[in-house]
């Protein structure tokens, strides 16, 4: 378990904005660039239904070399260590997929469904996605993006939340601030495979906040600054590919979104500061 500490929202969130396109682990062909995940001890049972083929990894010569013999947790501190401090070039984006692909290929996934309800239930704060593209947006800012899991044998319910604070005004100060949500509820069906519906998103703003003028204006800019797949889960499933008491690796699979990697960390074990 890590201590305690504070990290820039605009580093962990929108820092893959910088990226030139780069929106998964994929091919070569595919991949111009990508990103990556962070911590500690695999949880691991028996399986439980079928095999889902979470396993892919990407085959790239030109990968970032690092050291195999890492161990998880070497391989989970370094992440840690590093994606704070990016800058968002090349090379070490190539390095955080090594390290990813290192974690999941080290892996034993989670195989009783009773286990991996225990393991994913609660809150998971967003660290990082490879499909993070918008530039940010001075009008808006994010403080925090949660994905709450809430488990019932092989289904539930899954709520990403965004905290905001929106500038209404020509000085940019905030003068307006509150969640937005997006529900949704799951099946699996494959494995520790989940296939998400979209329920409904809600604007809230907190309680004594001011009303954004331009409610439309303000979630087009949501739109732009929340992972695709956060903001409009169907369509797609999500494999995890890498679970343990503080971290979780995604795995999106479907047409629009395919091999997009999310990285989350357990609420309460980071705190990220906004800028």
């Amino acid at each position: 378990m890590f201590p305690h500490r504070k990290y820039s929202a605009l580093a962990l969130l929108l820092i893959c904005s910088r990226q030139k396109g780069a929106d998964a682990f994929t091919t070569a062909a595919q991949r111009p660039n990508v990103l990556s995940a962070t911590t500690s001890t695999s949880l691991a049972a028996e399986e439980f239904g079928p095999s889902a083929a979470v396993k892919e990894r990407p085959t790239t010569d030109d990968a970032a070399v690092i050291d195999t013999n890492l161990t998880a947790e070497e391989a989970k501190q370094a992440l840690i260590d590093l994606i704070p401090r990016m800058t968002g070039n090349e090379e070490e984006y190539r390095a955080v997929e090594s390290f990813v692909n290192l974690l999941e290929e080290k892996y034993s996934p989670v195989q009783t469904i009773d286990f991996l309800n225990l393991a994913m239930a609660g809150e998971w704060q967003l660290l990082f996605s490879t499909n993070l593209t918008g530039k940010p947006n001075r009008k808006l800012r994010l403080r925090e993006l949660v994905q709450k899991i809430e488990a019932d044998g092989f289904g539930g319910s899954l709520t990403n939340s965004a905290q905001w604070d929106y500038s209404d005004n020509d000085e940019g100060t905030f003068d307006s601030t509150g969640s937005f949500n997006i529900k949704c509820s799951y099946k699996i069906n494959q494995g520790a495979r989940m296939v998400i519906d979209l329920d409904r998103h809600e604007l809230r703003p907190a309680n004594g906040s001011g009303v954004p003028s331009d409610v439309p204006a303000m979630v087009a800019l949501l739109n732009r600054a929340i992972p695709k797949e956060m903001f409009d889960p169907n369509d797609h499933a999500m494999d995890t590919t890498y679970l343990d008491a503080d971290l979780r690796i995604a795995r999106l699979t479907g047409s629009k979104h395919e091999g997009v990697r999310n990285i989350f960390f357990r609420k309460g074990q980071l705190e990220i500061k906004p800028v």
